[in-house]
Parts: C-alpha cells; sequence; structure tokens
C-alpha cells in the first residue's frame, strides 16, 4: 500500500496557506473526499482544518484508526460530533475567526447551513478555487503515480483489438475490458468535481457515438436505461462503423484520459479526414502550449483549426458542442486547467493536461484524446499509443 509521504501533504499545505493569507483567510475546513485524500493521504469521515499560518488540524469521525495508519499528519484527533469543531479549534488557539473558507463548489447546501450556525460570528467563504488551483500543478511524486496509471492504459488499449470483434455487444466489450482493468489494479471508481457528472465507462460503436445526453463531453452514449442515460448498451458492433473507447485509467488515486478509434472493416472518407483534423489539433495544441499560454487562446486554435477543415459543426459533439478542448486531470477527472473559452488562466510547468479534439457525426465519431504534461518546452505525452485509426 502506497501512502502520501508527509513532505508531499505539507507541501501541498503550504501553497494553500500562502493563497489563503493572500486572500485574507483564517484557515479553511476540507471534508470533500478527494481533496481530504489529496491534502491528509486518507479519505474518511473527517474535516482537515488548514489554518492560514499555524499547524493543521485533522478531526476524523470514522475511522480514526485508518486515518492514523494512513495519514502522515501529526494532530489526528477523534471527532465525535461536528459541533464540536469550533471548540476543538479553539483548544488548538484557532479562535475568533474572522474568513473561513469551504469547498462550496461541491459543499451541500444542508451542510453548509449547519457550518453557519457552528460558526455564527465567522464570514464564510467560498476555498474552492484555492483548493483547485493548488491541485492544478502536479509534483515530481503525483507525475510518476500518473505515468504508472497511463503504463495500465497502454495495456489496456493493447488488448482492445483482440476483443473487438464483429457482433460483440457494446456492453460485453465494455465489461471484458473492465474485468481487465481491475485484474491489473484499477480501483473501479473514477472521481468527478462537477455537480451530477457520474462517469461511465464509455464503450460506444456507431450512432450510439451521437446520441446526445446530459454528460458535459463530447460523447457519452445512451446507456442501458433512463436512470444512468450514458454508455455501452446491448447493441452489437457492425463492420464499417467508428467503435470508441474512452477510458480513465487510475493508480492511487490519480488518473489518466485516452481515447482511441477503431473500426472493423473501413471508414468513410469524411470520417478518416475528420481524425486527420482531430489529429492535426492535437498536434498544433503539444507545439503551442508552452508555459504563460493562456488555456483560451489553445481552445481557440483548435475551433479555428476544426473550421478551417470545414468541421466545425461537427467539433466536440452534435448537434451541439462542448465548449473546451482539454481538461485537467489528477486525483478528479474534471480539473484544472480547461482548455475553453475564457479561461484565461496560463500554463505552468507540471500541470497534466487531457487533450480530446472529436468529431461528431449522426453516424458516429472520430477523434483522439491523450494525457500530457506541460514542460518548458511544450507537451510530454505520457499516454502514447497508436493515433490513427485502428483498423481490423
Amino acid at each position: 500500500m502506497r501512502l502520501t509521504p508527509r513532505s508531499e501533504l505539507m507541501a501541498r499545505i503550504s501553497k494553500l496557506q500562502q493563497l489563503m493569507t493572500a486572500a485574507g483567510f483564517d484557515g479553511t475546513i476540507i471534508v470533500q473526499n478527494a481533496d481530504l485524500f489529496y491534502f491528509t493521504g486518507t479519505v474518511q469521515q473527517s474535516h482537515l482544518y488548514v489554518p492560514a499560518n499555524g499547524k493543521p488540524i485533522f478531526m476524523v469521525r470514522k475511522s480514526l484508526a485508518r486515518a492514523k495508519e494512513e495519514s502522515a499528519l501529526e494532530e489526528i484527533i477523534p471527532l465525535a460530533n461536528p459541533k464540536e469543531i469550533p471548540s476543538m479549534l479553539a483548544d488548538y488557539g484557532y479562535r475568533n475567526l474572522g474568513v473561513l473558507g469551504f469547498e462550496m463548489d461541491v459543499l451541500p447546501a444542508a451542510h453548509f447551513m449547519r457550518y453557519q450556525k457552528l460558526f455564527a460570528s465567522t464570514k464564510l467563504t467560498d476555498a474552492s478555487n484555492l483548493i483547485r488551483t493548488v491541485k492544478m500543478v502536479k509534483s515530481a511524486y503525483e507525475l510518476g503515480i500518473i505515468k504508472e496509471a497511463a503504463q495500465m492504459n497502454q495495456a489496456m488499449f493493447s488488448q482492445f483489438k483482440d476483443i473487438l470483434h464483429e457482433g460483440i455487444t457494446e456492453l460485453e466489450l465494455s465489461a471484458k475490458m473492465e474485468l481487465l482493468s481491475r485484474q491489473m489494479g484499477h480501483q473501479g471508481h473514477i472521481r468527478t468535481r462537477g455537480f451530477n457528472q457520474e462517469i461511465a465507462f464509455l464503450v460506444l460503436s456507431g450512432p450510439n457515438l451521437a446520441v446526445p445526453n446530459h454528460m458535459d463531453g463530447p460523447i457519452g452514449g445512451p446507456g442501458l436505461n433512463p436512470s444512468f442515460p450514458q454508455g455501452a448498451t446491448n447493441n452489437k458492433i457492425q463492420i464499417n462503423e467508428p467503435v470508441m473507447f474512452d477510458y480513465g485509467g487510475m493508480c492511487d488515486g490519480y488518473i489518466v484520459d485516452q481515447t482511441r478509434t477503431f473500426c472493423i472493416g473501413r471508414l468513410p472518407e469524411k470520417m478518416t479526414r475528420a481524425h486527420e483534423t482531430a489529429i492535426s489539433i492535437q498536434n498544433a495544441i503539444k507545439q503551442k502550449a508552452l508555459p504563460g499560454v493562456l488555456c483560451e487562446d489553445l481552445y481557440s486554435l483548435a475551433v479555428d483549426m476544426a473550421h478551417q477543415a470545414d468541421l466545425g459543426d461537427h467539433f466536440m459533439g452534435y448537434p451541439k458542442g462542448v465548449p473546451f478542448v482539454g481538461h485537467g486531470v489528477g486525483t478528479e477527472l474534471d480539473e484544472w486547467p480547461v482548455l475553453a473559452k475564457g479561461f484565461k488562466i496560463p500554463l505552468e510547468e507540471g500541470m497534466v493536461l487531457a487533450l480530446e479534439p472529436k468529431f461528431v457525426f449522426p453516424e458516429g465519431a472520430v477523434g483522439i484524446e491523450d494525457t500530457f504534461v506541460v514542460r518548458d518546452n511544450g507537451l510530454e505525452n505520457i499516454t502514447e499509443f497508436d493515433e490513427g485509426i485502428i483498423y481490423l
């Protein structure tokens, strides 16, 4: 079992403290699972208090024993009831708090109202942007784990064409690939931050690739029923249609995102040309994505190239595309930065991006997705695999 080193946790907490000090926070309370794992190294029913200055206090309701075993933080104490939090913080000298941050982008309203009562004389404010900013740039330790996830994905994608055959259902193909991923150590769940954004293992073919749904992504599929309207169906895969494998590999809590397009037979010229355009867009972004470049400028580059190829109406979805071409990945699938209009944050070395230029038509979709690390000379691809349409 790999445990997050104390040096990693303290470096992350220190970065958050610097941002809190600049923003005028006295402290932040963290409760969301992905953020708890990032800052404590464990996911238990707990509250982490990070002061703007001083030692963090990790208050755990369940399970205290596991928290002490898995987290390298010093102050790990039992919490019987959240009502005790103000007095517990006061015992450590954290009293008369003026401004207290919470993860308001993910915190349920009922919980927030309880915290308002507990800290009646304190201004509660949103710390989610500060937390997401800290998580944007990955350390060497994190990049090492992410690269292990990429190696897992490479093994997965290498076996896809051996299982794919005419007449197999999307669901059976998906199940066989999921079994492989679990046997390789995938933990079976990918975290997302967005509200109601639930992620399915995407193995889709033909017109199912174009079925619109609620997901913030270019493809999603119909799913098996309206209760979970995305992912594979019982449709049988046919010859001469695109088959897309969109999969998030995961190792020790860290994600890579990757997509490839397969086909039994041959695809029509417009799809092959669209796929070539997707590769060209990815290559152009790889060259331009240097530290300091604004995320929205890279999105504009992608959109311009799609329109120049007379494919703008099919870029990133159909009949209406999603307004991004890439997103950060880490402990969550939808981390910052986002290559999207209006996202003016400049790239920094150590950011990890999934680039996914895709084109969707009524009869299917083509495209590519890889995960990259921002380096001082451009993007380093860590999910290498055959970029072209993979024909059987």
